[in-house]
């Protein structure tokens, strides 16, 4: 086996274990049937309502664990319905502010909800930029693949 297959092995290896956990954890924490009720619900339809974050967070997949598992959540800054569909200005809240892993929370709530076919934009506050350190924004900035506003 050659040292590419390896990193592959291991690489997929991780992803599983990783997804594997999360799913325990969320459904640990979550309540199935009103996640449910909320999935089933077009987010379109809740742009007004208290069950917006509630429904925004029943879509994701395993950047769910991290948000929930580590005290984060998720605010709507911003939402607009149009022919597109979705339109999501979101910022972070609790523990993911600032939190060292807050890129890859924000690709994968972006990659999430863009996968649902609801949503056609995620942005997120410019005002989280500020919660990082220089460092911190500036690697954000350049390799976290997601647009600020």
């Amino acid at each position: 086996m050659g040292e590419e297959d390896l990193t592959n092995l291991y690489r997929n290896e991780a992803a599983e274990s990783l997804e594997s956990e999360a799913v325990k954890r969320i459904a640990e924490a979550a309540d199935p049937v009103r996640d449910a009720r909320l999935r089933a619900t077009a987010l379109k339809d809740l742009l007004d309502s208290e069950d917006l974050v509630p429904a925004i967070i029943s879509r994701l997949g395993i950047v769910r664990a991290a948000l929930e598992g580590h005290g984060g959540g998720v605010k709507v800054e911003q939402a607009v319905a149009d022919e597109n569909g979705v339109d999501l200005v979101l910022n972070l809240d609790g523990a993911c502010i600032a939190c060292g892993a807050a890129p890859g929370t924000l690709q994968g709530i972006q990659n999430d909800l863009l996968a649902t076919g609801e949503v056609w934009r995620v942005r997120f506050s410019e005002s989280l930029l500020d919660t990082f350190d220089e460092l911190g924004r500036e690697f954000v900035l350049t390799h976290g693949n997601v647009t600020f506003v």
